[in-house]
């Protein structure tokens, strides 16, 4: 048996078994055949939709939408669950507790049955509470464009550059798009903003170059009288399809290049572009992706080749762990460097400026937002698109904008 059918075996079993105890608040709560039969209709669907996905689908398709909503419902059903099941467990353990109390000091046992009834109902309803967001992040999140701004200082800005503005996008993954009319509305949100420059920080698709057939005459829309400038992301390879030829993958690739100067944007392929303006440059810098753990084709000594290490550097890496563990430290000084990738997971809590939280947070150091160190700063974009979970949850699209001033550190 191989490990893939064990691994599979042994998370169903914890499925079921997670199943089982959480119908037990629902019996306790109710007498309803009809609910307790539609409860455990809903999630035999899902289990069974999921399953008949994945064993259906072929590898060399990659991700489907089929895919992704099998795998939202499930999400939809299970976290809500999970959320049950460890109110109800504690409340076991304080049941038992309560009992052998009980037992020992009056040498009876005690009846929780109305207090089993109480936890039950408030489990329940704080189980509705990731329910109903999980449905609104997949028939709305996912289009809820948030532009988040920034004004950011530095004392080697050339002093021409000074109000600079930059839009930053991340993360279109177009192959996971339906609604035209929902990201014309995000192709306008970003021209709206009227910045200087717009950089794209990678994964333009899924996996293969012809998902973005649809929408190349929506995002060649997109205006920067400065120029419009990108990188490539872990997807943009097409890494995670079985593809039938090697060469069919190769001819995928220069497809998914290709379908950037059509969109109207310069893709930097480990290398750099200067901008001028009043006889003075700053320098864009672009490399192929490198991640802790996935592709690492970016080279960032040859992005940097021709440019200076007092130039005023803004680096697209699409990959924020390149950041953290070569790019921040680096002595040619990348005084900003733009990435994305991470999505911030498509679901959290969020209070902008109070408050974020998110489980991106425990594989990446950096996984949105802007951060600084040494002196230098990263801004991790949210992610325009959506992929595996078709919607967002707390952490919404994102359009970031970027002003560069002349002067001392940002406090």
């Amino acid at each position: 048996m191989s490990r893939w059918i064990i691994r599979l075996v042994i998370l169903s079993a914890i499925i079921l078994v997670a199943e089982i105890y959480a119908f037990q608040a629902l019996k306790t709560v109710t007498k309803s055949r009809v609910v307790k039969w539609s409860w455990l209709g809903v999630s035999a669907l899902v289990y069974a939709n999921l399953i008949y996905v994945m064993f259906s689908t072929p590898r060399s398709l990659g991700q489907t939408m089929q895919f992704q909503y099998a795998v939202g419902f499930m999400l939809t059903i299970l976290i809500p669950k999970a959320i049950l099941i460890i109110m109800m467990f504690g409340e076991d353990i304080v049941r038992v507790i309560l009992k052998l109390v009980s037992v020992f000091s009056s040498g009876e046992t005690q009846s929780f049955v109305g207090r089993r009834v109480f936890v039950s109902k408030l489990a329940l309803g704080l189980a509705a509470i990731p329910f109903a967001s999980f449905l609104y992040g997949i028939i709305q999140g996912r289009y809820n464009y948030k532009v988040l701004k920034y004004q950011l200082s530095f004392e080697d800005l050339p002093e021409a550059f000074d109000g600079l503005t930059i839009t930053q996008i991340s993360d279109i993954h177009s192959g996971s798009f339906t609604n035209k009319n929902k990201i014309q509305y995000g192709v306008d949100l970003i021209n709206e903003q009227k910045s200087d420059i717009i950089l794209f920080t990678g994964d333009i698709v899924n996996n293969k170059a012809d998902e973005m057939d649809t929408w190349v005459d929506v995002f060649k829309q997109l205006d920067a009288p400065m120029g419009k400038f990108s990188v490539l992301g872990n997807h943009d390879y097409g890494d995670y399809v079985d593809w039938l030829t090697n060469e069919d993958k190769i001819n995928n690739f220069k497809a998914v290049k290709d379908i950037h100067p059509k969109i109207g944007f310069e893709l930097l392929l480990n290398e750099n572009r200067y901008i001028e303006k009043d006889g003075q440059k700053i320098a864009i810098v672009g490399v192929e992706n490198w991640g802790k753990g996935f592709n690492q084709s970016g080279d960032l000594v040859k992005a940097s080749e021709g440019i200076n290490k007092d130039d005023f550097k803004i680096l697209l890496s699409h990959d924020p762990s390149h950041w953290e563990y070569m790019v921040k430290k680096d002595d040619f000084n990348y005084q900003l460097t733009l990435s994305g990738h991470t999505h911030g997971l498509q679901m959290g809590i969020e209070i902008p400026g109070i408050f974020k939280w998110s489980p991106s947070q425990y594989v990446y150091k950096q996984w949105a937002g802007l951060y600084e160190e040494f002196g230098r700063y990263i801004n991790v974009n949210r992610g325009f698109g959506y992929h595996a979970f078709p919607g967002r949850v707390g952490i919404w699209p994102e359009v970031t904008v970027i002003e560069l001033k002349k002067g001392t550190k940002n406090a």
